[in-house]
């Protein structure tokens, strides 16, 4: 069901001038493990994952997702390690189906519609942006150590279907813990305790 909500579009007559630092630092989509990231309530089957592409291809149209029975759409992003988050930028249209909030959820896998009545870990009120111009920031000490995000958007600015074209993630990434070493450690180390060596008497020589 649609949602009305007045207002909102950002009269800003910001200049465009293309940053190619700022391009590099909108890299985090390379970092998501994109076979299997899933969008709820897409109208058309993995066009979620259109979205999430390189700075300079922000603002191809043809790439989109929208949503099917309302408003609503929830994204669950993986990451292939560790991310520290910073900031989001989320591009639509000049009119009501443009997000008019973003909660964001941290380390949640596999979220669903019923899971979002939990608190978010922060809540975005959003403008109008059809450039790429709008940055939020994220709570950085809250979103340090993100393997998964989701990324729900609850409500547009009154029509019945959400459009998103672009989102852009800024951050930093580092390798996830390669739990498979601590595993090999145990190996090389053998616990005697396994071997029941505690029932032959210290002083009874090992027979070969």
């Amino acid at each position: 069901m649609a949602h009305s909500h007045g207002g909102g579009g950002c009269s800003c007559a910001a200049e465009r001038e293309e940053d190619p630092e700022r391009g590099v630092a909108y890299g985090l989509f390379r970092r998501i493990d994109l076979a299997r990231l899933t969008c709820l309530n897409e109208s058309r089957e993995g066009s979620g994952r259109l979205v999430f592409r390189a700075w300079e291809e922000r603002e191809d149209r043809t790439q989109f997702v929208e949503s099917d029975d309302d408003e609503e759409l929830l994204f669950n992003i993986p990451f292939t390690g560790n991310v520290k988050l910073k900031g989001i930028i989320l591009m639509g249209d000049d009119d009501c189906s443009h997000p008019s909030e973003m909660r964001l959820y941290k380390n949640m896998n596999h979220m669903c519609f019923d899971d979002t009545i939990r608190e978010a870990d922060q809540v975005f009120s959003l403008n109008r942006d059809i450039h790429g111009e709008l940055e939020y920031p994220t709570k950085i000490a809250r979103f340090s150590n993100v393997y998964h995000l989701s990324i729900h958007i609850s409500k547009n600015f009154g029509a019945e279907k959400t459009k998103i074209y672009y989102i852009g993630l800024r951050g930093e990434w580092t390798e996830a813990h390669r739990h498979e070493v601590t595993l090999c450690n145990y190996e090389i180390a053998p616990n005697p305790a396994d071997h029941k060596i505690e029932q032959i008497s210290p002083q009874m020589p090992f027979i070969s």
